[in-house]
């Protein structure tokens, strides 16, 4: 009775939240899986099991092709972009610069911004028309005499230009993880590696930037999820076009305008089981870390 006494209270307090995860997270996760396994590719038959076949047909699809190739462009330029401008403005803010408080508050604010906001100011701003139909960025390149870009409608670029906006928007969030990540390495740590003979640069390279490693592994866990089931951004900027196509965006086309929803919860699938190749092995890493003595 003492044993249950001790931890009855505490799962009676945690028990409504772990009924709705498992009903609303977890069962509706399997109700996706089992609907992908089906051959419901309209919306009034029962829909019969079919296994894995749609898994493996989607991939002879040219259209899916392509959104797996805009997501990596994507996931690549946005993670790269993000992890080294955050790190750069939390190397700056580290130095301790006057006004530091106003600085942290303007680097942070965009993430307060919904991506659907995002998306719809820059719109505007890498609008591709050129000359004098110009206006954004390509108009103030014009008047600087550079070269103007056909932004997120360029065929082979344009997924990378797409991902400016996510860099500007999440790239103070990743300066703050850094940034606490500089302030909690001991200054004894550093005047160490002074004494040793190391020089500012030596002192990052070989006693910061080791211990960041866990900040970067967390940077990297968030942007890479957030990377993989991008939507409404791309919506927002390009809307449904097939030039700037991702899995999710491919996924709603695929359920709401062809009805089709088999398709939709096979690509629906593969969106988690990419996620989950990020978030599974942090989780198991933390985990072994919090067991260490």
């Amino acid at each position: 009775m003492r044993r249950v006494r001790a931890w009855l209270p505490g799962l009676l307090l945690v028990a409504p939240s772990i009924v709705a995860i498992g009903v609303f997270v977890y069962g509706m996760l399997g109700w996706n899986f089992q609907l992908a396994m089906t051959d419901k590719h309209d919306e009034v038959s029962e829909g019969e099991f079919v296994g894995l076949t749609n898994f493996i047909g989607i991939w002879d699809e040219a259209r899916w092709h392509l959104s797996v190739n805009h997501a990596i462009m994507f996931t690549v330029v946005f993670v790269a972009g993000a992890l080294v401008l955050g790190w750069f403005l939390a190397f700056l803010m580290e130095k301790g610069v006057r006004g530091e408080g106003t600085f942290r508050a303007i680097y942070l604010f965009p993430m307060a911004v919904s991506f659907v906001a995002t998306g719809i100011v820059w719109r505007w701003l890498m609008n591709s028309g050129q000359d004098e139909r110009a206006v954004g960025l390509n108009r103030m390149f014009d008047w600087l005499g550079l070269p103007q870009w056909q932004w997120f409608r360029d065929p082979d670029w344009g997924m990378a230009a797409m991902a400016i906006p996510a860099i500007w928007q999440m790239s103070g969030y990743v300066m703050a993880l850094f940034l606490a990540g500089f302030r909690g390495v001991p200054e004894e740590l550093r005047e160490a590696a002074r004494v040793d003979g190391c020089t500012e640069w030596g002192v990052y390279r070989h006693v910061v930037l080791p211990l960041l490693r866990p900040v970067t592994l967390s940077a990297l866990i968030i942007l890479g999820h957030i990377s993989l089931k991008v939507f409404d951004l791309i919506v927002a900027v390009s809307g449904k076009q097939v030039i700037t196509d991702v899995p999710a965006v491919f996924m709603w086309v695929a359920v709401f305008d062809s009805h089709d929803p088999a398709k939709g919860a096979t690509i629906a699938s593969y969106i988690v089981l990419s996620v989950a190749v990020f978030v599974i092995p942090y989780l198991i890493w933390s985990v072994r870390k919090e067991r260490r003595p």
